[in-house]
């Protein structure tokens, strides 16, 4: 049946086809990994999966948490597993949410007021981009990782100033200049809202993301957690203070107006915590794997730097990254294209992730690939 909005959807889609970025969903068919966020190689853990299963066998047999946590959602447990979340991260307490992406809405929507002004780097994700289009408050962007753009911004602020930057970037895999960044905060009284995604179990003790590796915890207002990625599982939390959990509780619609997790999520997240906790040397294997990768690149020229388990190299142009991907793909290597509108025109890049379970020769034998494309 062919309803009326149909119409102007299909000249939206058909846009996409004639400039050659059209999005469908892929199948994987498994070849070796080089794309997924699974950085640790959790969410294919056996031994973690029958941790999960050994913990909801201890629990009524109920399938879903039935409304809202406010409502009928609530649990003792979740209360527990978020107490265990704040000691690991250094915080006075955590708030659970279904995903990162409503933990960034949740926090953005809620805080800042009208009169107040966000600041968000230019290539933080869409979801803190998104968050800050749903508050009142005014919103800017500086230039990537530049605080001395940033510091001019602060200066033509209003109200309160809340800068929001991510530990890891997606993209790029570059880490913020966060010691510097709260400094900089500290001096004009801005507050700092740190996504830590891609840093959450690959960095700091037990996973506690760059922050508080670096013992900087303490001089962030706001840091979200997600689950999704190196932890293998799914679901974020917010930690802070514990006024900011209480006001999260009032305020924030994302919070408030959706179903809690149910038992089985909260049982993940807490089983993933403590397999990490027990398998530290975990984080030492990918750092190996990180470095290996690099040696084979050092003479590439068009590779972004990073330091960590995402890395990127620039093949400006649509065709030409989807070309490369095609070439790596055909080579058994799950390698993506990431292209412009996710990306600017012209930086469009392979997305190369990194994982505990990629083994020597697999790494080898895609930086030679790398190089001969190159």
């Amino acid at each position: 049946m062919q309803h009326s909005i149909d119409k102007s959807l299909s000249e939206k889609l058909e846009e996409r086809k004639v400039k050659n970025i059209w999005r469908s969903l892929p199948v994987q068919n498994k070849p070796i990994d080089f794309t997924s966020n699974d950085y640790l190689g959790l969410a294919q853990s056996e031994e973690l999966f029958h941790a999960i299963q050994r913990k909801i066998e201890s629990f009524p047999k109920t399938n879903g948490a039935t409304g809202s946590r406010l409502l009928s959602g609530n649990s003792l447990y979740i209360e527990q597993v978020e107490k265990k979340l704040a000691h690991i991260f250094g915080s006075e307490a955590t708030l659970i949410f279904n995903s990162g992406y409503s933990a960034n809405l949740a926090v953005l929507s809620s805080i800042p007021q009208k009169g107040d002004t966000i600041i968000y780097d230019e290539l933080a994700h869409a979801c803190i981009k998104d968050g800050a289009r749903l508050s009142l408050a005014k919103r800017f962007n500086f230039r990537h990782n530049d605080l001395t753009d940033l510091k001019q911004k602060i200066k033509h602020s209003q109200g309160k100033v809340f800068i929001a930057v991510e530990s890891v970037y997606s993209m790029d895999g570059d880490e913020c200049p966060l010691l510097e960044l709260t400094l900089l905060a500290e001096e004009y009284g801005a507050s700092i809202i740190l996504d830590e995604a891609h840093s959450t179990g690959v960095m700091g003790k037990n996973g506690s993301g760059l922050a508080a590796s670096l013992g900087s915890q303490d001089n962030i207002a706001v840091r979200i957690y997600t689950f999704g990625k190196a932890m293998g599982i799914h679901g974020a939390c917010v930690s802070g203070s514990e006024v900011l959990i209480n006001y999260l509780i009032n305020f924030a619609r994302p919070f408030i107006y959706t179903t809690a997790p149910s038992q089985h999520s909260v049982a993940s997240i807490e089983c993933a915590f403590d397999y990490l906790s027990a398998n530290p040397s975990l984080q030492q294997i990918l750092s190996g794997k990180i470095r290996l990768y690099l040696s084979g690149l050092q003479n590439l020229q068009n590779r972004t730097s990073s330091q960590s388990s995402i890395q990127t190299v620039i093949f400006p142009g649509v065709q030409k990254t989807k070309n490369a991907a095609a070439i790596l793909q055909k080579k058994g290597f799950d390698v993506r294209p990431i292209l412009y509108p996710t990306v600017p025109k012209q930086t469009e890049r392979l997305r190369i992730c990194l994982h505990t379970y990629n083994h020597e020769d697999e790494i080898t034998a895609l930086t030679d690939a790398l190089n001969e494309l190159a």
